[in-house]
């Protein structure tokens, strides 16, 4: 039996969305809405998780908003003790909506934007959505919960890295995520056209640096890596089945939000209990721990660090989820991330080559 237990719980309510961004870690397969959880079923998993010992249930999607129970589901996990956080566009917060959320219990709000003015972020998002977000981030700090703002980095906006973060001094928000497109799912797929340059990256670096030492007492800043460029990968979440899990709209639950592209016997809340699914299912021991590691990982010194990398990369680059992530330079796959990163530094791909994210209404 596992001593470990998860920390957080990611529950993806939909994939529904009224965005198209090109880089959404959504399956490029986004199934049928219909066969969705109903809010019973979500309120039974909010429930399954606290008792597992999960302390934080984060509300995603998708647009979490476009499901019309999520008060309800709010309000079943502040009871369960659960620390709740909606992670939404911001499109679908109304006064309304927000009050009842509010009263439900919801501790926590993030809200993308995806550049630092109207007409890149509405380019990227692919439909006129940042005036809403800025509304939607005001009422957040109107009605005093805390508040992310979270922008995905990659090409085409970088090089507004400084202005985004005057844009979230503006926002007064308590955190500014700073997250480097990762490249699975959509984004993998528009890959050539979102990789920055290691110029842009630098200059972007330096920018955060400062503003963390001279905001410190004001907003915390998350940096997140851009692992096609580091020496080593990111650790898999900590460990693969170690502190997180994730619910899709449709029951299945995974170790991450990605691991839906990983061939692993399925585990689906709707035939069993989340203990079980944690604790006995095949999908969460695949590659808990070391055991399972191949050569070079196993002898390696970093394998308590970063567990080999992340298994939806090595899969998504490599075919086999067992192999090294292709990002760290011990990898014999290596130079599939090092001649990503070198086609970048070339090209210059225009943001009308991106691919958009679909959506999966019926």
């Amino acid at each position: 039996m596992s001593r470990l237990y998860p920390f957080g719980i990611l529950a993806e309510l939909t994939y529904g969305c009224p965005l198209h961004c090109p880089y959404c870690s959504n399956p490029r397969d986004l199934g049928d809405p219909r066969d969705e959880l109903s809010g019973a079923e979500w309120e039974r998993v909010v429930g399954e998780g606290a008792e597992l010992g999960a302390l934080q249930l984060h509300l995603s999607g998708g647009e979490p908003l476009l499901r019309r129970d999520i008060t309800a589901i709010v309000r079943a996990a502040s009871a369960a003790g659960l620390y709740t956080n909606l992670i939404t566009s911001g499109l679908g917060l109304s006064r309304r909506r927000a009050e009842e959320l509010r009263a439900a219990g919801l501790d926590h709000v993030q809200v993308s934007v995806q550049a630092a003015e109207a007409g890149l972020s509405d380019a990227i998002a692919g439909l006129p959505s940042f005036g809403r977000k800025l509304r939607a981030a005001r009422l957040v700090k109107e009605l005093g919960w805390p508040l992310t703002l979270n922008v995905v980095l990659h090409r085409h906006n970088l090089d507004q890295v400084g202005t985004i973060i005057e844009l979230a001094e503006s926002l007064e928000v308590d955190r500014l995520e700073l997250a480097n497109t990762q490249y699975y799912g959509w984004a993998l797929a528009n890959r050539a056209a979102l990789l920055p340059s290691r110029e842009q990256l630098a200059r972007a670096e330096a920018v955060v640096k400062d503003a963390v030492k001279r905001l410190r007492d004001r907003m915390e800043i998350i940096w997140v890596l851009p692992d096609y460029y580091e020496r080593y990968p990111k650790p898999c979440m900590g460990g693969w089945g170690a502190r997180q899990l994730t619910v899709t709209p449709y029951g299945d639950v995974l170790p991450c939000p990605t691991a839906h592209e990983v061939p692993l016997p399925r585990a689906n809340v709707r035939d069993h209990s989340l203990w079980w699914i944690w604790e006995e299912s095949p999908v969460f021991n695949a590659y808990r721990g070391t055991d399972w590691m191949p050569s070079p990982c196993r002898d390696c010194p970093r394998r308590d660090v970063d567990y080999g990398g992340c298994r939806c990369q090595a899969f998504a680059l490599t075919g086999d989820a067992a192999r090294t992530d292709p990002v760290c330079e011990l990898s014999r796959d290596h130079r599939l991330v090092t001649d990503a990163v070198t086609a970048a530094n070339i090209n210059d791909l225009p943001l009308a080559e991106l691919v958009p994210r679909r959506s999966n209404k019926s």
